[in-house]
């Protein structure tokens, strides 16, 4: 009886120890999140006056966007400090890629647009995080549906972008790209939250990611609805 006391004890610590670890990894993934969106706001701000440069050159600024995400990120993970800078570099260089759109709406008269976008992206993000280290489902098996729901959307837009260039269609991918990072969203911080990253900075990309998409999604059908054409 006393040996069962004594492993009944044992799980009940480890269990805790489990939970203040995961609570204490949200905490700094919820830090450098919020750190990364100074970068990215320093990154637009910095480059404001220079919009139409960045115009000329945002499929240079988008390439250099992908290498951080997809080699500078992942060179960098188990180095200390280099990753911290490296997450810092993509988030400022994203948000540096945003100052076109920006600034048309600001020149428009609309810059009122942003702000709102970004708190209903704000809300909408907490609310979905919430929902997902709340509830009782598991969409751990989410993952394979999404990303090629992702592939799919990539490709539909691209379509339009060089091909068809219908408002309509344009339409739909926003809506469908905001509605995927939703869900991203959810899937995400769940497996934050079930201590599937190995590192902050990975989960803070992660999350950081879904916020960007559906800001921009968010910032896009308002100005396509608000738009007087």
């Amino acid at each position: 009886m006393a040996l069962y006391e004594r492993n009944y004890t044992q799980t009940q610590t480890q269990t805790q120890t489990q939970e203040v670890s995961n609570v204490a990894f949200m905490k700094k993934t919820y830090q450098l999140l919020a750190a990364s969106m100074v970068a990215a706001a320093a990154g637009a701000y910095a480059t404001m006056p220079y919009a139409e440069t960045i115009m000329n050159y945002k499929w240079l600024i988008f390439g250099f966007e992908l290498f951080m995400l997809f080699f500078g990120l992942r060179m960098t993970r188990e180095k200390p400090g280099l990753n911290l800078a490296a997450l810092f570099v993509f988030t400022f260089v994203t948000g540096v890629s945003l100052v076109p759109m920006l600034s048309f709406l600001i020149g428009a008269g609309n810059g009122a647009m942003i702000g709102n976008a970004f708190l209903m992206t704000a809300v909408l993000f907490g609310a979905l995080s919430l929902y997902a280290i709340n509830s009782k489902s598991d969409y751990s098996h989410w993952g394979k549906p999404l990303f090629i729901t992702l592939i799919v959307v990539i490709v539909a837009s691209l379509v339009n972008y060089f091909l068809l260039q219908s408002p309509v269609m344009h339409l739909i991918v926003t809506a469908g790209v905001l509605l995927l990072f939703g869900i991203f969203t959810i899937y995400d911080t769940q497996n934050i939250a079930n201590g599937a990253y190995d590192s902050p900075v990975d989960a803070a990309v992660s999350l950081y990611l879904d916020f960007l998409n559906m800001f921009t999604s968010i910032l896009q059908l308002l100005g396509i609805f608000g738009s007087d054409d």
